[in-house]
């Protein structure tokens, strides 16, 4: 290898690892108060219920080589997913809707106010662009598409929930952030004011209006956007009105906590 291609890999290298796209991670007062949370042991944050990182039998060599290798039939969509695009700026504010972007990425609006929950935009899920793209059919929206959001809600910060280039285009949009231990970091390395960013553990709530409160519930998940795993927490919530309930579960697995939040939303 001749050394001008080594240092360009090098060059290349430092790029990326030092691109704002990564977020950064958790410290100072923030870490201390993660470390603080019930779900913070062993040095990160753990589910309720033992959840490996790869199935029984599996290894890391084993899932590479699948994810490489393996043919499979119909990997990707034949045609275009169907879709209907929504004017989301003419709908009234006092009109209670709920669009899917698909996955885990929503607009709402309930009692006045406008919710956008886990947001991807740009086209792919990856912080390599150009790879995990969309699928055509799922990419008919735009950030300019997007109005005036009264709360953004964040899940946990993974690529294909916390994507940079989206967040950033929506930053002036967008009044007040709502999220997970520790994901906040990114935010405000992105240059959001602190001020604007509410952080929550689990089983807590938030008092938005009068009219409007918001639970932060556990999940089954991980979270991480470089090699560091589970240095950020991961969360779903309940969004509740006066005669209305939601659960926004994010990418949340199965586990105990499904059956508690429904006889919590529907005590019946």
């Amino acid at each position: 290898m001749s050394l001008t291609l080594f240092l360009l890999l090098i060059a290349v290298a430092i790029y990326f690892a030092y691109h704002p796209r990564f977020g950064k991670r958790p410290f100072g007062e923030r870490l201390a108060l993660i470390q603080k949370s019930p779900q913070y042991k062993n040095g990160k944050f753990e589910n309720e219920s033992f959840t490996p990182e790869l199935a029984e039998g599996y290894g890391y060599f084993d899932v590479l080589k699948e994810f490489f290798f393996k043919k499979v039939d119909r990997k990707s969509p034949t045609d275009i997913i169907p879709s209907i695009k929504t004017n989301l700026h003419e709908i009234p504010l006092d009109q209670d809707i709920l669009v899917w972007f698909g996955h885990s990425s929503y607009y709402i609006q309930l009692e006045g106010k406008r919710f956008l929950i886990d947001p991807v935009f740009s086209g792919n899920a990856s912080p390599i662009y150009g790879t995990t793209k969309a699928f055509k059919g799922t990419d008919i929206y735009t950030t300019d598409d997007i109005p005036e959001i009264d709360y953004l809600l964040m899940t946990h910060d993974h690529y294909d929930h916390l994507d940079y280039a989206t967040i950033m285009a929506l930053k002036p949009k967008i009044k007040k952030v709502i999220t997970a231990l520790g994901v906040g970091s990114h935010f405000e390395f992105w240059k959001f004011p602190s001020e604007i960013i509410i952080e929550k553990d689990w089983h807590e709530k938030i008092e938005l209006d009068q009219n409007l409160t918001l639970y932060t519930t556990p999940s089954r998940h991980f979270s991480g956007r470089s090699i560091k795993r589970c240095n950020t927490l991961w969360t779903s919530f309940v969004l509740e009105s006066k005669d209305f309930k939601m659960y926004l579960g994010g990418d949340s697995g199965y586990d105990s906590h499904y059956a508690r939040n429904w006889r919590e939303i529907w005590p019946f």
